[in-house]
């Protein structure tokens, strides 16, 4: 009885497509995401659908763990390059004269000036409100709040008026 229990759970984990998915996977998706992959690009190298690629995930920890990885791996280089470029820095670089009939290569460092865009980017991203395009303007202090105002007008010649007939 046991047995026939135990051919039964097989079966119902056998049911479906079998699985495309292979352990090697694991490291290519690494590499995929330290290229500045996606998802859906992932799913499109592996000739699946991205809800395939989340399966994966779920599935699968060391190719979760290879994704995570490599996206962080990612980010953090693009992020201290953007750094860089909004803060400038300093890098070596080759001068190449012809001097008297001769190349001739001086190593020199070369030193590259912060960019705005770069620094603004970087700003918006990390404080988003202090640094985004349209800040919350707080009215100043002495700026008076418009308040909406109605006036009811009555015709005081108008008869059955009592309010008017008392005041006359």
């Amino acid at each position: 009885m046991a047995g026939k229990a135990a051919k039964s759970a097989s079966k119902q984990a056998a049911r479906g497509r079998p699985t495309k998915y292979k352990a090697e996977y694991a490291e290519q998706a690494r590499k995929l995401c330290l290229l500045g992959a996606t998802d859906v690009e992932m799913a499109d190298f592996f000739e699946v659908s991205e809800l395939t690629i989340n399966r994966w995930k779920k599935e699968h920890p060391e190719f979760c763990k290879s994704i995570k990885k490599g996206k962080l791996i990612a980010d953090a280089e693009v992020a201290d390059k953007l750094y860089n470029r909004a803060t400038g820095y300093d890098a070596p670089d080759t001068d190449i004269r012809v001097i008297d009939q001769k190349i001739v290569e001086t190593p020199i460092i070369k030193h590259y000036p912060p960019d705005p865009v770069s620094g603004i980017f970087w700003l918006k991203n990390r404080q988003p409100k202090k640094w985004r395009d349209k800040p919350d303007e707080a009215p100043p202090e002495n700026q008076v709040t418009p308040v909406k105002v109605v006036i009811n007008v009555q015709d005081a010649r108008k008869p059955g008026n009592a309010e008017s007939e008392s005041d006359a």
